[in-house]
């Protein structure tokens, strides 16, 4: 790290305008999230925004979003509640129903000690 560069936590701050929880309804690791719209002018939203956006046009677990930024899960989660508050995604649990077979869980698990 360089004397300019301000560090994972500054920029990490940044992402989040310092909130370290995500607004509204919880969601956990296996939910689903899909883009709904990308707006013509992204004003307001940082490149992690708009990089889920791009990658939740197929619907995408909340835990291969985290590992895909690099960012830590309760980071991801903000993003996430601020794109749903946009209306830009939808985010879905799981239904009871679904089977997630244990190698999905294991992957999961994988991708979040890599964070």
């Amino acid at each position: 790290m360089t004397s300019d560069d301000p560090g994972p936590l500054v920029r990490l701050y940044g992402l989040t305008g310092g909130r370290a929880r995500a607004l509204g309804e919880a969601f956990d690791l296996v939910a689903i999230v899909t883009t709904v719209s990308v707006p013509f002018e992204p004003l307001g939203l940082v490149p992690e925004h708009l990089a889920v956006l791009t990658m939740c046009r197929r619907p995408t677990p909340v835990a291969d979003i985290a590992a895909q930024l690099r960012v830590p899960l309760n980071i991801t989660r903000v993003l996430l509640s601020d794109l749903r508050r946009e209306g830009l995604v939808t985010i879905d649990q799981p239904s009871a129903d679904q089977t997630i077979d244990e190698r999905i869980y294991r992957e999961v698990l994988h991708g979040i000690r890599r964070l």
